[in-house]
């Protein structure tokens, strides 16, 4: 026989008041998810099996008297599950919940009309041969609809997309879909749909605030395993600054301990009747971690979108910072004991901080915030997060007061916030990677992407240079890229030179090389017989000009390669040229002679 939640409370509260001698062995039957202490926030549901003889206590004597009884009696008046929804048993008793009031239901209630599946087939730029894709791959998220026929997904759900379609819950029809706006670093993305026939009944759900910790939620959207919709559902675990997969960018996370398999990815977290996060990506190698992204990135992401008519980023101090949690760091420093900061060991030339702050200088406050020692800010109740949060949050170009210690002086610094981008890209989805091949020698510039082509273990398997040149190097101006040579398609004009593949070009005929464009450009425009190549290393090449422009058609035809640059440097090229052909045309006009009529020149 199946026992009741109800019947069983009944049950528990007359053995307390039966049991006066020793009430604390009445408690020995009976779990802690049976019921929660009176200053608990939550009250769990939980669901009984068909014994309850391995359930083990919790409550002290404390709660074995009176006050027990009320708890559970005010708990069984307040809420209207258990007042209102009763069955009967098979003895006749009433009071099984019935599972369609839980908070579960109400989530997929809310998700029927609002979360749809999406439909995505990419296809990814092969970094090794950059002139052409990979084959084609198919992949399955989620979404839900918000205000304005927008539907928020995932941005990895839809990266390097060539066609993309949505199918709404309990309906057979897909409806093709366009990608509005995508952010790689937060990993969101906004997509629209034509079709009125898809809006049609669709609810707009809205989004909540961050959950505090052990607050339910309940994640909804279409995992692997099946292909209706699924609700799983968890508490928050952890609320804090966490490394996006996707983007490899720190932004506030939450962590929960429901369920976020593949095909989640893109679906709501639901707190009550509003949106708490996305869902975006789990803990490898541990159960039940899941990470969803929470609404103040959600907004901040659809705001730049409505300000700026597309993903506007999230903004840097540009500043790379040590802690001071040593007493001998801070009193070298000219720190007062009541002073706490971190101190700036590193600066991106990018940044207007470059022009404002100075290595050495301890970063008391950002914006009349105080940060901690070891770098972090106050965040709710008794909660932390590092001070790199409330820069993200910023919008761009908009400034922020820094409060800074410099030789024992204390100063407040305004600082204008961008974002800011890395020497080397960390990702280049949705775009085609850029190349040059002359004399069989294919020039590219050095991205993460690239490097992850070398496997899983790139980091190890990759050429240790160039990894070290991405992970640790910062711009010394606006457009300045690492160009490699990355492989050398063999034929007898470059014979001899395959073997300094993989190497930084540091000059082109004694100039140094600031980007791709830049060294096409220095090609291009070579007036010497021979072109030279300067490598890392110390390493040389030497072409003759003339015989490396026709060997470069021979090559290409061979390995049949549609063109000697990608489509970015040619539309630069055709630019430069239109723009050549402009100043000859308005020089040639200045110059030529002025006829007037009826007068002999």
């Amino acid at each position: 026989m199946r026992y009741s939640y109800l019947r069983t409370l009944r049950r528990f509260s007359a053995t307390l008041s039966s049991s006066s001698a020793s009430p604390s062995h009445s408690l020995c039957r009976y779990n802690h998810t049976l019921i929660r202490p009176p200053s608990s926030p939550l009250f769990s549901l939980p669901r009984f099996s068909n014994s309850i003889r391995s359930i083990t206590p919790i409550f002290s004597n404390s709660y074995c008297t009176s006050t027990t009884q009320n708890f559970i009696n005010s708990k069984i008046n307040q809420n209207p599950i258990l007042s209102e929804t009763k069955i009967n048993d098979d003895d006749g008793d009433t009071g099984l919940i019935h599972p369609r009031q839980t908070d579960a239901y109400e989530a997929v209630n809310l998700a029927l009309d609002s979360v749809v599946k999406i439909f995505t087939v990419a296809s990814s730029p092969n970094y090794f041969l950059p002139w052409q894709n990979k084959s084609q791959r198919e992949t399955m998220g989620s979404g839900f609809v918000i205000e304005g026929r927008r539907i928020i997904t995932n941005a990895h759900v839809v990266a390097d997309n060539t066609f993309v379609l949505v199918r709404r819950h309990g309906s057979p029809n897909k409806y093709r879909a366009e990608v509005r706006a995508i952010g790689h670093e937060c990993d969101l993305a906004i997509l629209t749909v034509e079709s009125e026939e898809f809006w049609e009944s669709m609810n707009f759900l809205e989004l909540g605030d961050i959950p505090f910790l052990q607050e339910a939620v309940a994640v909804v959207g279409y995992p692997q395993g099946g292909d209706n919709i699924s609700v799983t559902k968890g508490v928050v675990s952890r609320v804090e600054p966490t490394q996006y997969v996707h983007g490899a960018t720190q932004l506030m996370a939450i962590q929960i301990d429901a369920a976020i398999n593949p095909g989640n990815s893109g679906g709501p977290a639901i707190m009550g009747d509003k949106v708490a996060g996305v869902a975006f990506q789990n803990l490898s190698g541990a159960e039940n971690i899941g990470y969803i992204i929470p609404v103040p990135v959600i907004k901040h992401f659809i705001a730049g979108v409505e300000e700026y008519g597309k993903y506007a980023g999230f903004c840097s101090l540009g500043l790379s910072c040590q802690p001071t949690e040593n007493a001998q760091l801070r009193e070298h420093f000219r720190m007062l004991p009541e002073m706490t900061g971190v101190l700036v060991s590193k600066i991106n030339p990018l940044s207007d901080a470059y022009k404002m702050l100075k290595k050495d200088d301890i970063v008391l406050a950002f914006d009349s915030v105080p940060i901690a020692n070891d770098g972090t800010v106050a965040f709710r109740n008794r909660e932390r997060i590092t001070f790199d949060h409330l820069v993200s949050m910023k919008k761009p170009n908009e400034t922020a007061i820094v409060r800074v210690l410099r030789d024992g002086v204390e100063q407040d610094i305004s600082v204008t916030l961008r974002p800011l981008q890395p020497l080397v890209p960390v990702h280049q989805f949705d775009k085609l990677p850029s190349y040059v091949i002359f004399a069989g020698l294919v020039f590219i510039p050095l991205t993460q992407p690239y490097l992850h082509e070398y496997g899983e273990d790139w980091y190890n398997t990759s050429p240790r240079r160039l990894c070290e040149h991405a992970l640790r190097e910062l711009p010394n101006k606006a457009g300045e890229q690492l160009v490699i040579l990355a492989q050398v398609l063999m034929d007898d004009i470059n014979a001899g030179y395959e073997r300094l593949a993989e190497l930084q070009v540091k000059k082109v005929n004694g100039v140094e090389v600031e980007n791709l464009k830049h060294l096409c450009r220095l090609v291009e425009e070579c007036k010497e017989e021979s072109l030279r190549f300067d490598l890392d290393d110390e390493r040389v090449v030497v072409l003759n000009y003339e015989s490396a422009k026709v060997a470069t058609s021979r090559i290409l035809k061979r390995h049949r390669i549609p063109s000697a640059m990608s489509t970015d440097l040619i539309d630069e090229q055709c630019r430069r040229s239109c723009q050549a052909r402009w100043i000859t045309i308005v020089a040639w006009k200045s110059l030529r002679p002025v006829f007037i009529v009826g007068v002999r020149p």
